[in-house]
């Protein structure tokens, strides 16, 4: 103790306020769009200047701000960096700047790299503990600056939510962005709707002027724990703050000696052309950058699904079969088995009584037809299953790994929930790691979906690598089947298990490397930037009519690339093949699910709905895949119209997605497009109608296309190529 006193009043010493010096390295680093110059200070590193090419810079007020002090043993111990010349570097597409803080022997990076030819630039704050002793961090942002702004400039905030359970009325958010304005955004891996809540986003932040080329920066979190994104104007300054969420906190982490921690990466960029404008060069990013390369490469990505969950949980091996029989014959290409086909909750094996032959016969009969074979699963889940290899909640051996032990009265309320597990445990990522290859190697798997909630939300543990909550401040309860906990140490508990989920997930991609992952989660509740690094499509939500379909993908679609977002498709009253139409389409601008049983179709059904998926292979698929995508509609209301445009300027050819609503009054509506060369001549074709004129580009982009429809609830796509 004496020695740690000793080194406190050091510290406290040497510690001055930061002088106005030259910095110690500068750089700059530049993608297609952005640029950003980052220095070295001599006891902080930061970016002076992001700026989208062609256009005026944003200019940063404030450097990083690296902790100031550590708890060791439950003492604080003030910190001084200093920077490392020798162990930083600057090339021409990472730089990293190494600080230390030698007494404590602390050492912190901060890297920016540039990982595609366009898009942003992403940043990574590392700190790495080489003592002897285990330290407890404070809240480290992810990224934190103040960028100068001309009192009385308009500026707009634009960010999205996530869909969770139920798309809400609302979706997106454009609002003007005022002098004295504060706002927060949270995101985490539950999204649930809670009253007096604001909803979760999509860890995403647009700020643009809102007058001209709509000009402005945008700022994601490549992470699927418990995040936040703070924004704050005053005057002169716009300050922005983008990590780990400190609430309900005070946050803190243990980084033992010999380990580091890893604050969630950010990416930062520059656009022009408002949300559709930074939305395009997103996508095109997350694509190259974020994507799954070999699932890229497949030509038929996005795939067109058929799901048994139709069904329910009363799906077994002879209606999986008859399934697959007419799915095949649909032209469908996966069939994926839901729910259901489990012996109990957390004993992941074939219920005998419902497969006698066991799932990978299933698999197997389905490869015959020419189809991909996938299985859900909710893997972190235990239960009360007593069969061999389960998944407890009453095992000695894996009873520390539930977040919370069991109420005396705990039973199933629903048939595929059960307790949480802390995957944030060594020993239950471990087996985590090993129950899902098992799984996908005994059952012959293409693809598998996780749900439930993968990521604890908090834990009553001690031991476990998250700090231990405050006294007093944790809650066990009961809601919508599941266990929750809530207490101060929730984030670290969530940033300790995402690590491991990620952990879980690439072992699966290095050992199955054409295997397929969905993320789940109970429908759009995990819908982020890192788990579009760990899988290879989403569910956008778990309500599965048309227009929530389409509300959720008209949201996420403004940030992620389309053939990610998973439409389910449901029995939907459909009196005449328009209105059939209508639903097959309202989940066929991405990832296409049916989640039906198509028996029940009439001939004259069965002959449009082949006819849908043969025109999704051969013209829509390949605009989902890479083409621009426009939001030339209003969000979908149901009663009004609404549309969304794909144009590849590459492939000279687009589509746009016509919706009518039910209102009666409007038989028409004109769609201004988007994407296209006003100098040029576009021959737009009218599928369902059959016609075809040729009009110059300027009036579509001005004036816009009309669609007219006799019906409400129909649907029409419109193709566009350019005229030779």
């Amino acid at each position: 103790m004496r020695s740690l006193l000793l080194l406190i009043l050091c510290l406290s010493a040497a510690a001055a306020a930061r002088a106005d010096a030259p910095p110690l390295l500068r750089a700059t680093l530049v993608s297609g769009d952005t640029s950003i110059d980052v220095e070295a200070g001599a006891d902080a590193p930061g970016f002076t200047r992001l700026a989208l090419r062609g256009a005026s810079a944003w200019n940063n007020q404030q450097p990083e701000k690296p902790p100031q002090q550590v708890s060791v043993g439950g003492v604080a111990v003030p910190l001084a960096w200093h920077f490392d010349r020798r162990a930083s570097h600057a090339r021409a597409r990472e730089v990293t700047l190494v600080y230390r803080s030698e007494p404590a022997q602390l050492r912190l990076e901060s890297r920016w790299s540039v990982r595609a030819d366009g898009g942003p630039i992403e940043h990574t704050v590392v700190i790495s503990n080489s003592g002897a002793q285990s330290v407890e961090l404070p809240l480290v942002a992810s990224i934190d600056f103040d960028f100068a702004v001309v009192p009385g400039t308009p500026l707009t905030r634009f960010w999205v939510e996530k869909s969770g359970d139920h798309p809400s009325d609302a979706g997106t958010h454009a609002d003007a962005l005022q002098d004295g304005d504060s706002w927060q955004g949270r995101s985490s891996t539950y999204a649930r709707p809670i009253a007096g809540i604001a909803p979760e986003m999509i860890p995403y932040l647009l700020v643009h002027r809102a007058d001209g080329d709509q000009i402005g920066w945008y700022l994601g979190i490549e992470f699927s724990g418990r995040t936040r994104i703070a924004l704050h104007r005053a005057g002169t300054s716009l300050r922005a703050e983008a990590g780990l969420d400190p609430a309900p906190g005070p946050y803190r982490t243990r980084v033992a000696a010999g380990e580091s921690f890893f604050a969630p990466t950010v990416f930062l960029g520059a656009a022009r052309g408002g949300a559709d404008g930074a939305g395009n060069q997103l996508r095109r990013w997350v694509r190259t950058a974020l994507g799954n390369p070999r699932t890229l490469a497949d030509p038929s990505y996005p795939l067109l699904v058929s799901n048994s969950w139709g069904s329910g949980m009363a799906v077994d091996e002879s209606l999986a079969r008859r399934m697959i029989d007419d799915a095949h014959s649909l032209g469908l290409e996966l069939y994926h088995l839901d729910a259901g086909w489990f012996r109990g909750v957390g004993d992941w094996q074939p219920d005998p009584a419902k497969f006698p032959h066991g799932v990978a016969a299933v698999a197997d009969y389905a490869h015959r037809e020419g189809m991909k074979f996938g299985l859900w699963v909710d893997w972190t889940q235990a239960g009360t299953s007593t069969g061999p290899g389960a998944l407890r909640i009453d095992d000695p051996r894996t009873r520390d790994w539930l977040i919370a032990d069991p109420p005396a009265d705990w039973r199933h309320t629903e048939e595929f929930k059960g307790i949480t597990i802390d995957i944030g445990v060594p020993a239950a990522e471990a087996w985590a790691a090993r129950e899902t290859q098992r799984i996908v190697g005994e059952n012959h798997l293409d693809m598998l979906e996780h749900d439930g909630y993968l990521v604890a939300q908090g834990s009553t543990r001690d031991g476990h690598p998250a700090v231990a909550p405050d006294p007093g401040t944790q809650r066990v309860y009961e809601d919508s089947g599941y266990l929750w906990v809530d207490g101060s140490n929730d984030t670290d508990v969530s940033y300790h298990a995402t690590r491991a989920y990620y952990a879980v997930q690439q072992g699966l991609r290095a050992r199955h490397p054409a295997l397929l992952l969905e993320v789940c989660n109970d429908g759009g509740r995990m819908v982020d930037f890192g788990s579009a690094a760990h899988g290879d499509y989403f569910s956008i939500t778990d309500h599965y009519d048309p227009l929530s379909n389409r509300r959720a993908f008209f949201d996420a679609s403004f940030v992620l690339p389309p053939a990610m977002l998973e439409a389910y498709v449901e029995h939907w009253p459909a009196p005449q093949l328009a209105n059939l139409r209508y639903m097959l389409r309202s989940g066929m601008m991405g990832w296409f699910s049916l989640m039906l049983d198509t028996d029940r179709w009439s001939a004259a059904e069965r002959a449009a709905a082949r006819a849908e998926f043969a025109l999704y292979k051969t013209a829509l698929r390949p605009l989902i895949r890479s083409a621009d995508l426009y939001h030339v509609g209003p969000r979908p209301d149901g009663v009004h119209w609404d549309g969304i445009e794909y144009y590849s300027a590459a492939r000279g050819r687009g589509v746009l997605f016509a919706f009518r609503g039910a209102g009666a009054d409007e038989p028409a509506h004109r769609f201004p497009l988007a994407g296209l060369d006003p100098a040029r001549r576009y021959r737009i074709s009218f599928h369902d109608r059959g016609t075809e004129i040729v009009v110059p580009g300027d009036v579509l982009v001005r004036y816009g296309i009309e669609v007219a429809l006799d019906e409400p609830l129909a649907s029409e796509l419109i193709f566009i190529s350019a005229a030779t």
